[in-house]
């Protein structure tokens, strides 16, 4: 029976940056954001009012795109939606997670490496320091990191799995299988649950996902939108960090 209440992966940013990750937080009235260098992600009340989109505003930057996480809202007039695809939402219903005896937990050494891979692979955002958010672990053949994942948003309670990805060259050995079962691992030994996002018409990857024991939770939506080019009167742009 559906009561109405707001699920904590109804608004997931919004949920880790209030919970285990409010020490990234940067607030301006009830907008979140993570510093640019860890991560994108901006966090709008559930329901935003117009004095909302002025604080988003500010703290984006005049002009500046958005990354709106599963926002299903009305976008202000004056916002320019500049990109939006459906996706999907997942949750571990019956994982087999284990540990992986090849894959070793990667490090801020390891980032230049870790970008490198991510520029190649586009498995979704990945800056500076957003190893800081979680356990990123990887495999390495010869010394060369070829597949790695980690963990992303973490609403109280959950554990996202995010940057999954593996070199062109290695693909079809089952590499991120065994990743994304290892970091769920990880995520269990914690009493946390895991879940993921991925496109809507990504069939290949939900059907791997749901092979695996995720299940569909919720449709949801990535999208972006440019600020204003002016903000507010009265406002002034958030210097970036």
């Amino acid at each position: 029976m559906t009561t109405g209440t707001p699920h904590v992966l109804d608004n997931p940013a919004r949920a880790a940056l209030t919970g285990p990750h409010a020490r990234f937080a940067e607030r301006r009235g009830r907008v979140l954001r993570y510093p640019v260098d860890v991560s994108p992600w901006l966090a709008l009340p559930d329901e935003p009012d117009a004095e909302d989109w002025a604080d988003l505003a500010a703290l984006a930057g005049p002009g500046a795109e958005v990354p709106l996480l599963g926002f299903r809202g009305r976008v202000p007039d004056d916002w320019e939606i500049t990109f939006r695809i459906e996706g999907v939402q997942l949750v571990d219903d019956g994982l087999t997670a284990a540990p992986d005896a090849e894959a070793v937990r990667l490090g801020p050494a390891d980032v230049p490496e870790m970008a490198d891979l991510v520029e190649r692979t586009r498995p979704g955002p990945f800056e500076a320091r957003t190893i800081e958010l979680g356990t990123y672990l990887g495999i390495r053949r010869e010394g060369t990191l070829i597949a790695m994942a980690g963990e992303r948003l973490h609403p109280p309670g959950w554990t996202e799995i995010s940057a999954v990805c593996t070199d062109p060259a290695f693909r079809g050995e089952g590499l991120a299988t065994r990743l994304i079962l290892a970091v769920a691992h990880g995520i269990r030994e914690r009493g946390e649950t895991s879940f993921l996002h991925t496109g809507a018409g990504n069939a290949g990857a939900i059907r791997l996902y749901e092979s695996l024991g995720f299940r569909l939770r919720r449709r949801t939506a990535f999208l972006a939108a440019r600020a204003p080019e002016r903000l507010a009167d009265g406002l002034e742009a958030v210097p970036v960090a």
